[in-house]
C-alpha cells in the first residue's frame, strides 16, 4: 500500500509492535484489569453466520441467531469490540480501492480513499462495527490534510515522536515531508546509532534523539517526547488543559513547537481557565446575571484561534478525536 516514493526503515518487530501499542484503545486504570479483551469478527451472508472469530481465543461456533446487535455479540463473547462483514466484503473493498487509486496518489490520498470506502460500505450495511467511536467526525479532504501538514511540518522538514522508559528509547518514529507528502517513515533503529551516549534522563536525552533525526533526515518542524506511560495517560485525559499543563511541568516536551501547535495548547489552557472561572461564578452568581457574558466568552474562545491552529484547519479537534478513538 505504500507509494513508491515512501521509505519505511529502521524498524524491528519489537519496536513496530511497541509503536502500534501506543494507539490501542484502553480503559481507565480502575477498569483496565477487568475489562473485556479482544474483538469478535463475524462473516455472514445476510441471513446466517458463516464464520465467527475471536481475536484472542480463535474460532467460535457460528451456529446461533443472526442478525444480532454487535454490542450483544461482543458482550456474549466477552469482547471489547465487534465487526461484521458480508462474505466477500474485503474483495469488494480492494476492488473499489483499485478503481479509485491513481498513480500520483501519495500515502495520505491512499489512506483517505480507504477511510471513505469503509464509511460507504458501513452506510450500505456491507460492514458494521461496534462501538462507532468516530461517528460524527468528518473525513477531511486531501487538500485539508495537506494544509494542516503545511502548518505543522512544511516541505523539507521532519517530525519526531519519541517515547522513553527507564531512561532508554522505548520506541520512536521520524516522518519526513517531501515534495509529494511523507516520504520517510523511520523507526528508532535508524536513529539510535546517531544518538551517542545517553545520560538516562529522558528530559536531557530527547535532545540527542532530535539531533539524530535532524542529522539523518531533515531539520525538525515538530518534536514530541515523553515517558511512554505518561504519553498514554495524556491520550485519553479528558480534562481541559491536560496537554498544556503537561507541557508546562515537562511531563511532555514539545520541541520545536510550530505556531499551530502552540495555538492549540494555548486554547486548551484557556479552556481550563475558563471552566475554572465558570465554576467559581456558578457558585456566586445565584441569579444567573453573568450567564449571557459567559456564553459570549465561550463563543469567542471557540473561534479565537480561527483557521491558524490544527483544529481550525481540520474542522474538528484532533485531540478530542484521539480520545474518542482510544478511550474504552
Amino acid at each position: 500500500m505504500l507509494s513508491a516514493d515512501v521509505r519505511f526503515e529502521g524498524w524491528t518487530t519489537e519496536t513496530w509492535t511497541r509503536f502500534l501499542s501506543l494507539w490501542k484503545p484502553r480503559a481507565t486504570p480502575d477498569l483496565e484489569p477487568s475489562r473485556p479483551r479482544g474483538g469478535v469478527i463475524a462473516v455472514h451472508d445476510g441471513d446466517r453466520l458463516r464464520k465467527l472469530l475471536h481475536t484472542r481465543t480463535g474460532r467460535l461456533d457460528p451456529r446461533g441467531p443472526w442478525p444480532v446487535p454487535l454490542g450483544e455479540l461482543a458482550e456474549q463473547h466477552h469482547a471489547s469490540w465487534a465487526l461484521s462483514a458480508r462474505a466477500g466484503a474485503l474483495d469488494e473493498l480492494m476492488e473499489r480501492l483499485g478503481a479509485r487509486v491513481e498513480r500520483h496518489d501519495d500515502l495520505t490520498a491512499q489512506a483517505l480513499h480507504i477511510v471513505t470506502i469503509v464509511r460507504e460500505m458501513i452506510q450500505e450495511g456491507v460492514l458494521e462495527s461496534w462501538p462507532r467511536r468516530l461517528q460524527g467526525y468528518p473525513v477531511p479532504t486531501s487538500a485539508v490534510i495537506h494544509r494542516a501538514l503545511d502548518a505543522v511540518c512544511p516541505e523539507g522538514r521532519a517530525m519526531v515522536l519519541g517515547t522513553f522508559r527507564h531512561g532508554e528509547v522505548w520506541t520512536a518514529i521520524a516522518l519526513r515531508r517531501g515534495p509529494r507528502g511523507i516520504d520517510v517513515i523511520a523507526g528508532p533503529d535508524e536513529l539510535r546509532p546517531f544518538m551517542g551516549v545517553l545520560s538516562g534522563d529522558w528530559r536531557r536525552d530527547y535532545r540527542h534523539l532530535a539531533r539524530a533525526a535532524e542529522d539523518r533526515y531533515a531539520p525538525l518542524a515538530l518534536g514530541c517526547f515523553a515517558e511512554v506511560d505518561r504519553f498514554r495517560e495524556l491520550q485519553v485525559d479528558p480534562r481541559p488543559g491536560a496537554w498544556g499543563r503537561a507541557a508546562i511541568v515537562r511531563d511532555v516536551v514539545v520541541s520545536p513547537m510550530p505556531t499551530a501547535i502552540r495555538l492549540a495548547l494555548g486554547a486548551d489552557g484557556a479552556r481550563l481557565a475558563f471552566e475554572s472561572f465558570r465554576t467559581l461564578i456558578g457558585r456566586t452568581d445565584a441569579f444567573g446575571l453573568l450567564e449571557p457574558l459567559m456564553a459570549g466568552a465561550r463563543k469567542r474562545l471557540g473561534s479565537a484561534a480561527g483557521d491558524r491552529d490544527v483544529s481550525g484547519l481540520l474542522g474538528f479537534d484532533p485531540l478530542e478525536a484521539l480520545r474518542a478513538l482510544l478511550r474504552r
